[in-house]
């Protein structure tokens, strides 16, 4: 008899990632295919769907073909959110996709959030929800002003696991979590979507995370076999590290950073998304804009690979040689949400050469996470002593220590990276019956391999330091509001 298995992907923000799982949490296999990002003009960020597909149907052909897939039960996919391809009737792509870094609908953002006033966003939200560039409603309000034609022809706008399922299957849905900002907790906000134009009748309809939307076309590797709605990526990659439960507590580093705390306790904070309750779990999280992509930036500037940059940074010891480094290259989002932002390097002087760069865009990263966890943590009503840790910038135990130790509480790292491709393959499990719940699917798959704890005599410097973080981002944001506006 054939091994019982799961597929998990993730259509993250620089890669499709998979991996195969038999139900003891085993990795059998994995894979990652990169795709692009284009950036034709001042705050774009482009891909093609085209490129996510590549990536989601090589990694079925590359398990079918080295692997007996006769068990496989379900498949499951998570990707990035705040990312929005238009497609038409046909379902072909009439634009590339807006990236979530896609900074060019301010303005439709700016607009929509005046008509919305604060009760409103607590009632529906239960907290100040923000109505930014990546929000579902100024893409439609953004195409539909600069793209008439294309926008007339539009039948869905949809999400890149969406639009993957559609692909696969043929079926047309997504999910009430990753429609945030969009829905309370009885599903779309009519008075909301009615401030945009035709963004109701654009929009999929709704169903859970594990729900079976169909199944994979004949033709196609894996044909037959279910597919499930899936989910974001943070709340994907949430699961993939191990949080189910009140108190908690993630960080997936990734191009980004997704700081999150599970608690049943809101006290509404700027900055801060509070997610609709699903299955009695309520995350309050803190995406930020700029995480690994940070890292890859100053890697390519200096010809250096991402992990080289680590190397450069574990050699460097901390001191006022290491400048501060404010990492918001293309704004930034919690708990700031300032689309206008930009990044800048700090105190520097003659002592600082490559390593001592290096470490200032690690340290400033763990900075941004340590702002985020300070409006989660008032968010959420508690005190963190430890947040699990998973993603491709978890794979740095430099990177990880200088977290532990800006944050000033443990974190424990899990042993497989792909946690939004775990996530996907704990919601196929479930989806498929494999697996009998969200609790126990969590504790079969997820495994961890380090403990990163904060070393009490870094605190002084990192509390300084991120002090001074805060007065930098205060102290340029009129220059940059006034003299870099994106045009």
């Amino acid at each position: 008899m054939a091994t019982t298995t799961l597929i998990g992907i993730d259509v993250g923000t620089t890669a499709v990632k998979a991996v195969l799982l038999d139900l003891e949490g085993r990795r059998l296999a994995d894979f990652v295919r990169a795709h692009p990002t284009s950036r034709p003009s001042p705050g774009a960020a482009e891909q093609d769907p085209a490129d996510w597909m590549a990536g989601v149907l090589g990694a079925l052909d590359s398990f079918s073909g080295a692997h007996d897939l006769g068990g496989l039960a379900g498949i499951g996919i998570c990707s990035q959110v705040n990312t929005h391809v238009f497609v038409d009737e046909r379902g072909e792509p009439l634009l590339p996709a807006l990236v979530w870094q896609d900074v060019r609908p301010a303005a439709d953002a700016v607009s929509i959030d005046a008509q919305v006033t604060a009760d409103q966003k607590l009632r529906w939200f239960g907290g100040p929800m923000p109505i930014d560039a990546s929000h579902a409603l100024s893409r439609v309000g953004y195409v539909r002003r600069l793209y008439p034609e294309l926008f007339a022809r539009s039948r869905h706008v949809l999400l890149p696991k969406d639009y993957c399922v559609m692909q696969l299957t043929g079926a047309v849905g997504s999910d009430p979590i990753s429609a945030v900002g969009l829905v309370d907790s009885t599903g779309y906000v009519a008075p909301l979507l009615d401030l945009v134009p035709r963004a109701a009748a654009l929009l999929p309809p709704l169903h859970g995370f594990s729900h079976v939307a169909g199944r994979v076309r004949p033709g196609l590797p894996c044909a037959g076999v279910p597919v499930v709605v899936g989910a974001m990526d943070a709340w994907g990659g949430m699961f993939g590290v191990g949080v189910v439960a009140d108190g908690d507590a993630m960080l997936q580093s990734g191009t980004s950073e997704i700081p999150g705390i599970v608690s049943s306790t809101i006290n509404p904070t700027p900055g801060v998304i509070l997610f609709p309750p699903y299955e009695g779990i309520v995350m309050h999280a803190a995406p930020t804009q700029s995480g690994g992509a940070a890292v890859a930036w100053y890697a390519n500037v200096i010809g250096r690979s991402p992990a080289e940059v680590s190397a450069l940074a574990a050699g460097t010891a901390p001191s006022s040689a290491v400048p501060l480094f404010l990492p918001h290259l293309q704004g930034e989002r919690a708990p700031l949400w300032d689309s206008q932002s930009r990044g800048v390097f700090a105190r520097i002087d003659g002592r600082a050469g490559a390593a001592e760069m290096a470490r200032a865009v690690l340290e400033g990263v763990a900075f941004s996470c340590r702002m985020a966890f300070d409006a989660l943590e008032h968010s959420a009503s508690l005190t963190l002593d430890m947040a699990n840790i998973g993603g491709g910038g978890s794979r740095s135990d430099i990177w990880c220590q200088i977290r532990a130790d800006a944050l000033g509480f443990a974190l424990r790292r899990t042993a497989v990276p792909e946690s939004a491709a775990i996530g996907a393959a704990i919601l196929a499990g479930l989806g498929s019956g494999a697996m009998s719940s969200l609790r126990a699917a969590v504790g079969q798959l997820v495994k961890f391999d380090r403990t990163f704890e904060p070393d009490a005599k870094a605190r002084a410097y990192y509390d300084d330091k991120f002090g001074h973080y805060g007065e930098l981002y205060a102290a340029l944001r009129p220059f940059n509001a006034t003299h870099l506006a994106e045009p």
